[in-house]
């Protein structure tokens, strides 16, 4: 299984077609990751993915301004110098859209003018290169802090997701999940009693140049299931459609 790809025009094709694609987002975080230097773009998106983060990666201005038009994304990573439309460009496009997306810009410009027309354009948080990882990954999680619109705990019964530090807990107490296992989880109680199939879970679980094995959800709902269910929290099979995970008492319809 593979997650779809732009079409050869660039643009992202529609997912889910009965899913509305301007609610909050329900899944894992998503990324969108511009950058023309393949070396910088592999560090940064194997970072962000091993922190449970769907990541898209484009290289030009205007495979960013595609993927941003038709595609939801939590952030935007963008890099000012790239071929094609500049990242400035497709910065005040997406801001002429009314898009609220938070975007950090990354430069090798260490100018206080294009600091200032980076944010004057829109940006939310600069950084310039060389930087370090740590700091990316930290100025990702305070930006997706200040724009989440939701309540980062997420209870189902006595379980509770830490949707910003990525913990689960069971009655107080911590249960060890990885990294992976908590997105799935995630999604699945954030829909809970709706099955999710698996293509819509490989969708918004990676990056659509990510080669999925056709077994790797069923090898994270049995682990989950290992987990959690001795703690009374039961992930079904719906065979041919997916998987469900009942409503807890008292939670709404």
């Amino acid at each position: 299984m593979q997650r779809r790809a732009p079409t050869e025009a660039g643009i992202w094709a529609p997912l889910h077609k009965g899913e509305d694609a301007g609610r909050v987002s329900i899944a894992p975080v998503r990324i969108l990751l511009v950058e023309d230097d393949k070396l910088l773009a592999d560090a940064v998106g194997r970072a962000l993915t091993q922190s449970t983060y769907a990541v898209d990666v484009v290289t030009t201005g205007d495979e960013a301004d595609a993927a941003l038009s038709h595609q939801v994304y939590d952030l935007a990573i963008l890099d000012i110098g790239l071929p094609g439309l500049s990242g400035l460009e497709v910065l005040e496009r997406l801001r002429n859209r009314r898009s609220r997306v938070p975007v950090l810009m990354l430069t090798a410009m260490d100018a206080l003018s294009d600091r200032v027309r980076g944010l004057d354009a829109g940006a939310d948080d600069y950084l310039t290169k060389p930087f370090d990882l740590p700091e990316l990954e930290a100025r990702v999680r305070a930006l997706l802090r200040r724009g989440a619109e939701v309540d980062s705990s997420l209870v189902h019964g006595r379980l509770r997701l830490d949707t910003s530090a990525r913990r689960v807990y069971h009655e107080g107490q911590p249960v060890e999940l990885s990294a992976r296992e908590f997105a799935v989880l995630e999604l699945l109680l954030m829909r809970a009693g709706r099955v999710v199939s698996k293509e819509h879970m490989v969708n918004h679980l990676y990056g659509w140049g990510d080669e999925v094995g056709a077994n790797a959800i069923e090898v994270y709902v049995h682990r989950i299931r290992k987990k959690l269910e001795p703690l009374g929290c039961e992930i079904r099979t719906v065979r041919g459609m997916g998987y469900l995970v009942e409503r807890a008492d008292g939670e709404p319809a």
